[in-house]
């Protein structure tokens, strides 16, 4: 497989991987982060260093609108609920390493 068509591809599983989260609102971040060590947080964060990396002008607001498919402030008003004291434990013990 060609380096471009290998681009595309994943290009094409990451916009699947946003549409999936965007129609899974109920799943929360931190569930996320304890299952997979990664949330959407992560994605917006790689995106925005992937810009840096390349010179583009991307802010970590507009990173996390790509991510999200509105205002983090919103989706987080709208979706995100009061971790449980199991989350925040599940938290503690994953140690996320990024």
């Amino acid at each position: 497989m060609d380096d471009i068509t290998r681009t595309e591809l994943e290009a094409a599983a990451f916009r699947r991987l946003l549409a999936h989260l965007a129609e899974r609102p109920d799943v929360q971040n931190i569930d996320v982060m304890n299952l997979a060590g990664f949330c959407r947080n992560c994605l917006a964060n790689w995106m925005k260093e992937a810009a840096d990396a390349r010179g583009v002008p991307l802010s970590k607001d507009d990173s996390r609108t790509l991510v999200y498919g509105m205002p983090y402030e919103v989706w987080k008003e709208r979706h995100q609920a009061e971790a449980s004291g199991a989350q925040l434990k599940g938290f503690e013990e994953s140690k996320p390493r990024h």
